[in-house]
């Protein structure tokens, strides 16, 4: 069912400065809560490790409680989404981590936090994850002209990758110099940044006016997303790769510091050298499709962030721990290498194939599938790292992941050449330039 008043496109009123001006403060949003995040992903398991003494089983069951939510609340939210207005939303969303954050932080440093605990608070942040990502994503075509969505696109992932520098390995810092409750708090900070930033655009933002149908408008964009093959090609890479990764992830920080016995500040120094490559690979995202088309490159990143992954259980604590972290930095390198590119491309054709009305809901219908299965992927990983190693869990979690390579080569993906060739007709329509 069609909205009453579609949400009036922000191209329509925004001029070539006040576009570029608020995609700033997006940008600077985006890039705090990328950097609290990624602060999180090293404070959370590393406080669940070393003051709760997690297991395997246990991390894994943390990470489900991380990503469940999508897997719950993406869908009714991208109604929620299509029906709001979303810069609000945005903000709600980061308040409410930082709450929440800061609650874990006081828990841990007063000794009253728990595994239950942590997890029910993990969980909630999950949940305000999940409509920020809903959110945030839907924004972004508003503020940005047609033509500068891969520009946009590869300069956010860009600066996701940069703060996957920094971001892990401040974190690691933190907790060797200040415990995890600190770090903890440090990436509730971040979300304060991101809230202010939003809060920053000027653009007025039309809300647009729904029915009360709310079967209705969920299956619509369920709809949507099954009939456009390339949404669909487009959901299946990112529905295997994403499980498998966590898989592999949720074991790698009990077998960084149980196996390989390296310290917060390596295990930091790691995923930081990794996200280089992730940096460069999204600041040459666009010059590569320019130069290749968007298929061949999606099916090199395929391979190449799934391939590397089967290193990671063969890196063994007997090469010493300078080449340990060099060994592992360049995997991870390689592997975020691929993610990004990838993630630039997918997101740019999922814009450009998705009205506005609509983009809220396909947006929550492909994080309902791809950041859902997630939830899965970690509690097996670390139900399989329990009962078999950490070790044997990691390689057959990379084994698995393979299956995204499969999934690619047979989709339409490696056959896209210029992705704004993909296009709809609204997306088409003339925009400020500049």
């Amino acid at each position: 069912m069609q909205l009453e008043t579609p949400i009036r496109s922000l191209r329509g009123v925004s001029t070539p400065t006040s576009w570029r001006r608020d995609f700033g403060w997006l940008w600077t949003s985006q890039g705090a809560s990328v950097v609290g995040e990624q602060i999180g992903q090293v404070a959370i398991p590393l406080l669940a490790v070393l003051m709760l003494h997690a297991s395997a089983a246990e991390l894994g069951l943390l990470g489900v409680a991380r990503w469940l939510p999508f897997l719950l609340l993406a869908l009714p939210l991208g109604v929620l989404v299509d029906r709001s207005r979303r810069r609000p939303l945005i903000q709600t969303a980061d308040w409410a981590r930082a709450a929440l954050s800061l609650g874990i932080a006081a828990a841990a440093l007063t000794g009253a936090l728990s595994l239950p605990m942590l997890a029910l608070m993990v969980a909630a942040i999950g949940c305000f994850t999940v409509l920020f990502e809903v959110s945030y994503q839907s924004v972004v075509p508003g503020v940005v002209p047609v033509h500068a969505l891969p520009l946009a696109n590869g300069r956010l992932q860009a600066t996701a990758a940069a703060s996957e520098i920094g971001g892990p390995g401040l974190g690691g810092v933190i907790v060797q110099l200040a415990t995890a409750p600190f770090a903890v708090l440090a990436h509730g900070l971040a979300f304060v940044v991101s809230a202010l930033a939003i809060g920053r655009i000027r653009t007025p933002e039309a809300r647009p006016i729904g029915t009360t149908d709310f079967r209705r408008d969920l299956r619509e964009g369920l709809r949507f997303v099954r009939r456009d093959r390339y949404l669909v090609a487009n959901l299946g890479f990112s529905a295997l790769y994403n499980p498998f990764a966590e898989w592999v992830l949720v074991l790698f920080t009990l077998h960084a510091v149980q196996t390989l016995g390296l310290s917060p500040v390596e295990i930091g120094i790691v995923l930081a050298i990794g996200a280089v490559g992730a940096l460069i690979a999204s600041v040459r995202t666009d010059a590569a499709v320019r130069r290749f088309g968007a298929g061949r490159p999606l099916m090199w990143c395929a391979a190449i962030e799934c391939a590397v992954l089967l290193a990671i259980p063969l890196v063994d604590v007997s090469w010493g721990h300078p080449l340990v972290i060099v060994a592992l930095g360049a995997i991870f390198a390689l592997n975020g290498a691929g993610i990004a590119m990838s993630s630039v491309i997918l997101v740019t054709i999922r814009q450009l194939r998705t009205p506005d009305r609509l983009l809220g809901r396909v947006n929550a219908s492909m994080r309902w599938i791809t950041y859902g299965t997630i939830a899965i992927g970690a509690g097996a990983g670390g139900l399989v790292g329990e009962l078999l190693g950490t070790r044997a869990g990691l390689a057959i979690g990379a084994v698995l992941g393979l299956a995204t390579v499969v999934w690619v080569a047979l989709s339409p993906l490696p056959r896209v050449g210029d992705p704004a060739e993909l296009a709809i007709d609204e997306r088409r329509v003339s925009a400020p330039v500049g």
